[in-house]
């Protein structure tokens, strides 16, 4: 029989275990447990002798207290360090939820993100939020939306429906880049959400057999993606945000869990879908760490 005592203890240890818990998963993971993904494969149509570093950062979500300035700078900083061939921005650098102190301008996370040096360049594409948040693109249903602007005023190439031929020790490759698949929220005459991506039109100006890596915000699309493309690189899913036994009890993906985090293959075709490194929706993070992916491939 518990003793008052002994049931007093109970209900003090139990409250002192949820403030623990989450001063964790506001406070220390996402805010301190920043870490590197590394990941390394051969993937279809990829030529031997093309040894390439990617270095990819999604889902920035640039805001007051979390994702400050200083903060998306040293983070840039890692991603440099890192000695990547090519940088690749996979969309959502604008706020995702208003549990906010202040909110940080187009201009100042993407100066922030001017930092990001590659031999190959930094490029982008666009996400969700980074539509959403924006009141004139929703009115005209078209862009450029001022995270573009931002983004090509730090000079960063972004790509919309778009494919860019690039080079490396005289063996080429394509980066083709989707504009988002959830860009048009409902309303000014629009009965449902439309996204804005074209994937046989983006891939339509791939003009040789050289390997393409696609960049897709959301994962959703990959059950679309051919075989021709060696390896699609996503976000949006933030992992799930809580991850618990490699499960998210919540994700963001008409799919579910099937693409809600890491490396997938399906038909010899392959997908890698970063946990991001800031917060939608709530500022909470648990068994899912911010991080930066360095893919190496060849």
């Amino acid at each position: 029989m518990i003793t008052r005592r002994g049931f007093l203890r109970l209900i003090g240890g139990s409250f002192l275990s949820m403030v623990s818990l989450s001063a964790y998963a506001v406070g220390i993971e996402p805010m301190l447990l920043t870490h590197v993904k590394r990941y390394s494969l051969a993937p279809p149509h990829w030529p031997a002798g093309l040894k390439l570093r990617v270095v990819a950062l999604a889902d920035i979500h640039a805001c007051r207290p979390w994702m400050t300035p200083e903060r998306i700078a040293s983070l840039a900083d890692e991603a440099n360090a890192l000695q990547p061939d090519l940088i690749v921005l996979l969309g959502d650098y604008v706020a995702g939820m208003d549990l906010v102190t202040d909110w940080v301008s187009a201009s100042e996370w993407a100066s922030a993100l001017s930092g990001l040096k590659a031999p190959l360049g930094a490029m982008a594409i666009l996400g969700n939020h980074d539509w959403w948040h924006d009141p004139v693109a929703q009115r005209a249903g078209t862009g450029p939306t001022e995270a573009r602007k931002a983004l090509e005023g730090a000079g960063i190439t972004v790509l919309e429906n778009d494919a860019l031929r690039l080079e490396k020790d005289g063996l080429g490759f394509w980066l083709a880049g989707l504009a988002d698949q959830l860009a048009l929220l409902p309303g000014e005459g629009r009965a449902e959400p439309r996204g804005l991506d074209d994937l046989d039109g983006t891939l339509a100006k791939v003009s040789d057999t050289a390997p393409v890596i696609l960049l897709a915000h959301e994962p959703d699309i990959f059950p679309k993606v051919p075989w021709r493309v060696s390896l699609t690189l996503s976000g949006h899913t933030h992992g799930g945000q809580v991850r618990l036994f490699g499960y998210s009890p919540v994700v963001p993906s008409r799919f579910g869990n099937r693409y809600a985090y890491g490396h997938v293959v399906e038909n010899d075709r392959n997908l890698i879908v970063s946990g991001g490194l800031g917060f939608s929706i709530m500022p909470v993070r648990f068994g899912m760490r911010p991080e930066i992916l360095q893919i190496d491939l060849g």
